[in-house]
């Protein structure tokens, strides 16, 4: 973990800020952190702030959770991570654990908040890895769909393939990794949907 200090004290440093709107904090990976400030500007209806730090693991998000999302105070929680694990080795059954103790700790420091964990995307770099990425998304979503409320799964994994069922490589840049622009107007596309589905009518709380 101790590779990870560097961004871990800058989003400790990051302002802490309060508006009229939702706040919702996204945490997670390299998608996160390489989407940047445009992040916070594609979702006006919310206050977005920005918590992704470069090669992150769930695990390691787990481990960090405590140092920079408590003191951001968020109404929502996305989380995306889970594919560096995999690419590190972990098998689908530790990812699981690894989000289970990610939640455990959001509930300890923040109550029952509204948390959306979006799925590992299918990324043409990694299609060796294809068969416990599928399935470490399937243990999680049924994981949230047993528990139901406040747990949202936001599958983005089958809106990345194309109609043979294989990755669409306009939404990736050339790595084959990270996403493309192509790929990030889905992702907003996607999740403002999900942000709808989540958040109260406009004048309810």
């Amino acid at each position: 973990m101790q590779w990870y200090q560097d961004d871990i004290r800058r989003l400790e440093q990051k302002p802490a800020t309060k508006s009229d709107r939702p706040k919702v904090v996204f945490y997670g990976s390299s998608t996160f952190t390489r989407w940047g400030e445009e992040l916070e500007r594609c979702f006006p209806q919310i206050e977005a702030v920005n918590l992704g730090f470069g090669g992150s693991t769930l695990a390691a998000c787990a481990w960090f959770f405590a140092r920079v999302v408590p003191r951001q105070q968020p109404d929502y929680l996305f989380v995306y991570a889970g594919d560096n694990d995999l690419g590190d080795g972990r098998n689908p059954e530790e990812v699981v654990l690894f989000f289970e103790q990610l939640l455990a700790r959001v509930q300890a420091a923040l109550g029952k908040i509204p948390v959306c964990f979006i799925s590992i995307k299918p990324s043409i770099a990694r299609q060796h890895l294809r068969g416990n990425i599928e399935y470490a998304n399937y243990c999680i979503g049924q994981l949230i769909e047993q528990q139901g409320t406040p747990l949202y799964y936001l599958d983005l994994y089958h809106h990345m393939l194309d109609e043979r069922g294989q990755p669409q490589s306009a939404l990736f840049d050339p790595d084959g990794l990270h996403l493309s622009p192509q790929g990030y107007a889905l992702w907003q596309r996607e999740i403002g949907a999900q942000l709808a589905r989540m958040l109260p009518p406009p004048g309810q709380t």
